[in-house]
C-alpha cells in the first residue's frame, strides 16, 4: 500500500514541476543552512582549540595583574628569582621560562617595521611548541655571554626579507645589530594576534644590548609547561600561593598577578563557540518550518484541486485511512526531496567556505542524518492536516465538486 501511495505521489509531483520545486524550497533551505550552520561552527570548535593549543603544551602562564590583557598600571612585573624559585620549589612542571617582550623597530637595507621582540632562554621554544623551518635556535652558551642573534618568524621574514633566506644576515633591532640565525614554522593566527609576527632573542640579549635592564623586575610573563598528567588545578594553586609570599601579599588583598591554562582556555572558547553553533543551527531551523508551512498550504490547495477524484476513490471502496496514507506519503516525499537537496547543496557549500574562512571541513554524517530526518518529521507534522482533511471528506459532496 505504501509503496503504491509513493508511486502515486511521484507521480503527482511529476505533473506539477515547478510548483514542486517552489513548495519544497524552503525544506531545501532550511537543511541546507542547519547543516552548514552546525558543520561550520564544529569547525570553528576545532580551529579554537587548534590554535590555543599551538600556543604551547599544558601551558600556563604567569602574568602581572588580574587580566589576561595588558598589566594594571602600578602592579610589579617578575624578577627572574621568581622564575627560579618557582621551578625549584613547585611540582610538576617540566619546562619553565622567564620572557620579556618589546617593541622595537627593526631594519633590514630599505626595510623597516616595529617588532615585538621577545627575550627568553632556550627552553621557551620547547614549552611554545616552536620549531624550524630553518637554521637553529639559539643556544644556553648564546644566553650566558648575551650573544647579538635572534630567531625570527615567518611574519618577519616576509615583512623584511621578502622571499629571500633570512639566516645568516643581520638586522637591526632597536640600537643594536643582531645575526638571524633561525627561521620559525608557520603557527598563524591565535587569540592574542599573529604569532608569527616576533622576534626572539635570548634575555641577557635584550636586557644587555637592545634595551637595557634599569630593574630586576622586568619579566613581563613566565611560561610554564606543566608535567603530562599534571593536575593543572592543583599547579595552578600551589604557583598562586608561592608568587603570593613573594609579592607580600596579605590575607585580605587580592592578587596582583595570574595565572592562565591554555588548556582551560581551550575549553572555554570551545564551548563558547559550540552554544554560538547550536544558536545558528536554531535560528536557521525556523526556515525549515516555514517549509513546512509552504508544504501545507500545497497540499491543502492540492486537496481542494483534487477533491473530484477523491470522492470517486471513496465512493468505489477506498478507506478513508487509505486517502490519509496517500496525501501524507505525498507530502513526506515533498519534504524528503526538499532534505536530500539541502544535504547536497550544504556539502558543498560547506566545503567551499571552510576554505575561505580557513577552518576545518568537518563532515559529521550524524548532523546530515538527523537534518534529513527532520524533514521528513516536517512532512508528516505539516501534511497530517491535509491529509486528515482529504480523509474525511464525504463522497457524495466530493463528487459535486467542480
Amino acid at each position: 500500500m505504501i509503496w503504491n501511495a509513493f508511486a502515486i505521489a511521484v507521480q503527482e509531483i511529476g505533473r506539477n514541476l515547478t510548483r514542486a520545486f517552489l513548495t519544497v524550497l524552503g525544506v531545501f533551505i532550511g537543511v541546507a543552512a542547519i547543516i552548514t550552520m552546525v558543520t561550520l561552527g564544529q569547525g570553528a570548535t576545532l580551529a579554537v582549540k587548534a590554535q590555543i593549543s599551538s600556543l604551547g603544551s599544558n601551558l600556563l602562564a604567569l602574568r602581572p595583574g588580574a587580566g589576561f590583557g595588558s598589566r594594571a598600571v602600578g602592579v610589579p612585573n617578575f624578577t627572574e628569582k621568581d622564575a627560579e624559585i618557582i621551578g625549584e620549589q613547585i611540582a610538576g612542571i617540566a619546562a619553565l621560562a622567564p620572557v620579556r617582550v618589546a617593541s622595537l623597530s627593526t631594519i633590514y637595507l630599505h626595510n623597516a617595521r616595529t617588532s615585538a621582540v621577545t627575550g627568553t632562554t632556550p627552553v621557551y621554544f620547547q614549552i611554545n611548541k616552536w620549531t624550524l623551518a630553518d637554521g637553529r635556535f639559539f643556544t644556553d652558551a648564546d644566553l650566558r655571554s648575551g650573544g647579538a642573534v635572534c630567531v625570527i618568524g615567518n611574519t618577519v621574514r616576509q615583512e623584511l626579507f621578502g622571499g629571500d633566506n633570512p639566516v645568516g644576515a643581520k638586522i637591526r633591532i632597536g640600537k643594536a645589530s643582531c645575526e638571524v640565525i633561525g627561521l620559525l614554522k608557520t603557527k598563524g593566527q591565535a587569540g592574542m594576534g599573529d604569532q608569527d609576527d616576533t622576534i626572539i632573542v635570548p634575555l641577557s640579549t635584550l636586557q644587555r644590548r637592545l634595551i637595557g635592564k634599569t630593574s630586576s623586575h622586568d619579566i613581563s610573563q613566565i611560561a610554564i609547561s606543566a608535567q603530562d598528567g599534571a593536575d593543572s588545578n592543583a599547579l595552578i594553586a600551589d604557583i598562586t600561593s608561592l608568587m603570593r609570599q613573594r609579592r607580600n601579599l596579605q590575607q585580605n588583598q587580592d592578587n596582583n598577578f595570574s595565572v592562565f591554562d591554555t588548556r582551560q582556555i581551550a575549553e572555554a572558547l570551545g564551548s563558547t563557540t559550540q552554544l554560538m553553533t547550536m544558536l545558528l543551527g536554531a535560528v536557521a531551523g525556523v526556515s525549515l518550518l516555514v517549509g513546512g508551512i509552504g508544504i501545507m498550504n500545497i497540499m491543502l490547495v492540492s486537496v481542494t484541486e483534487r477533491t473530484r477524484e477523491i470522492g470517486i476513490r471513496l465512493s468505489i471502496g477506498a478507506m478513508a485511512s487509505e486517502v490519509l496514507l496517500q496525501f501524507l506519503v505525498e507530502a513526506v516525499t515533498l519534504s524528503c526531496i526538499g532534505g536530500l537537496l539541502g544535504v547536497l547543496l550544504a556539502l558543498g557549500l560547506c566545503a567551499v567556505l571552510a576554505h575561505i574562512i580557513q577552518v576545518p571541513f568537518n563532515f559529521n554524517i550524524q548532523i546530515n542524518v538527523i537534518a534529513f530526518a527532520f524533514s521528513a518529521v516536517v512532512g508528516v507534522l505539516f501534511g497530517f492536516a491535509p491529509a486528515r482533511r482529504a480523509a474525511r471528506l464525504n463522497p457524495i459532496d466530493a463528487l459535486r465538486h467542480e
